[in-house]
């Protein structure tokens, strides 16, 4: 069996960013879909990737998946890595899982080494945005956990994304995890995400204020680049620390490991390389006692199922990620998405990936250019702090 075709999709699912769906066709008559991740003003240079490295992944054999990805890295960019690069070679990858495990009649974690677990933990995410009043978060909070989850994660400082930011911010933040905390009662898991924001002194000083809340992790306080300032921010909070979702292969992560800067990692299943990367740094996170959550800011339907996958065969895997406003576009283009009951959802064992793509349906979500947003000037910039 060889690869025929290589096609992608950019769609708009109503809600924020484009989706970026692969379809991998086959001269056997099996299709498999996949996901790259997707980010504003940059889906096109995606995109091109994925058409450039469909040159050199027809007439392959999509069993070949570590010599596909590892020629992507080592022969089509000259191991020059990149976001876009790694997304493309992650929708890709997936899709060649989804045609194995298709043709051999088997879900695909039975291909990774078979289950660990029969379910798999979701928190929810994309309840919060918009939201400016902590009343609001509130009463948002508390409709997630009536939908039956008990895990739920928001970015509590407002805009821009700064290193350095106004006590108003820190003061903010506080009073909207301590709404939230007040409205789900003690038993809710509350996560914090940072998105690599903050220098330690802001870090630190605000999160040992969020701690009384009870946390469930801190994701991302500073860039994963500088693991010493994770790492000096781990110790003096002592909350569990969070990173990786821009973070990319194994190699990315082991400086990560090596400087236990993080209790977690978070890499994300459509641009870290794929599923057996994926694998491969959770593989790597066991010996250091480092969990794996991974990262999951794509659709509720190929990018999920394969998170799911791969993470049923992790024995430090400990919850993943839901992204609440797409489950509808979800249910529009696929007949059997993945669904949490209370929390939780059931490993798939169907074939493959285990969701179908209704590709009809598909031309009623066209990507749209992004309107050109409203980045800062000099003049937007505080005098100080």
């Amino acid at each position: 069996m060889k690869i025929t075709s290589v096609k992608s999709y950019a769609l708009h699912p109503g809600w924020r960013k484009n989706l970026l769906f692969v379809k991998v066709e086959t001269d056997g008559g099996i299709a498999g879909w996949g996901a790259a991740y997707s980010q504003y003003d940059r889906d096109p240079s995606v995109t091109a990737h994925i058409e450039a490295l469909a040159r050199y992944a027809i007439g392959r054999s999509p069993f070949d998946i570590k010599h596909f990805t590892q020629m992507a890295f080592d022969d089509y960019a000259a191991r020059r890595g990149s976001l876009e690069l790694f997304c493309a070679v992650s929708g890709i990858e997936q899709a060649l899982w989804d045609i194995v495990g298709k043709s051999c009649g088997q879900p695909v974690y039975n291909l990774l080494g078979g289950r660990y677990r029969e379910r798999i933990r979701v928190y929810a995410n994309g309840w919060s945005y918009g939201l400016k009043e902590p009343a609001d978060y509130a009463r948002a909070a508390e409709k997630v956990v009536k939908q039956g989850f008990d895990a739920l994660k928001l970015d509590p400082l407002p805009s821009p994304w700064r290193s350095y930011i106004p006590k108003e911010h820190e003061e903010r933040a506080v009073r909207v995890v301590k709404a939230i905390r007040d409205a789900v009662g003690p038993d809710a898991d509350i996560l914090i995400d940072q998105h690599r924001r903050l220098a330690p002194m802001h870090a630190i000083r605000l999160d040992k204020r969020l701690a009384e809340f009870g946390l469930y992790w801190l994701e991302e306080p500073c860039v994963a680049e500088n693991p010493e300032a994770l790492a000096e921010v781990r110790q003096a909070t002592g909350l569990p620390i969070v990173i990786g979702e821009a973070t990319y292969t194994k190699t990315g992560f082991r400086p990560l490991l090596e400087q236990r800067c993080a209790d977690i990692l978070n890499p994300d299943v459509a641009c870290v390389g794929g599923i057996l990367e994926l694998k491969e740094i959770a593989a790597m996170a066991e010996p250091y006692l480092v969990a794996v959550s991974p990262h999951n800011y794509n659709s509720t339907v190929v990018a999920l199922a394969a998170t799911v996958h791969v993470s049923a065969t992790m024995p430090n895997f400990i919850i993943t990620e839901y992204f609440l406003p797409l489950a509808e576009f979800g249910d529009k283009v696929s007949p059997n998405q993945l669904k949490p009951k209370n929390g939780y959802i059931d490993l798939p064992t169907a074939p493959g990936l285990g969701v179908d793509i209704d590709e009809a349906a598909l031309a009623s979500y066209p990507g749209k250019p992004y309107t050109p947003r409203a980045l800062r000037l000099p003049r937007d910039e505080p005098g100080g702090i």
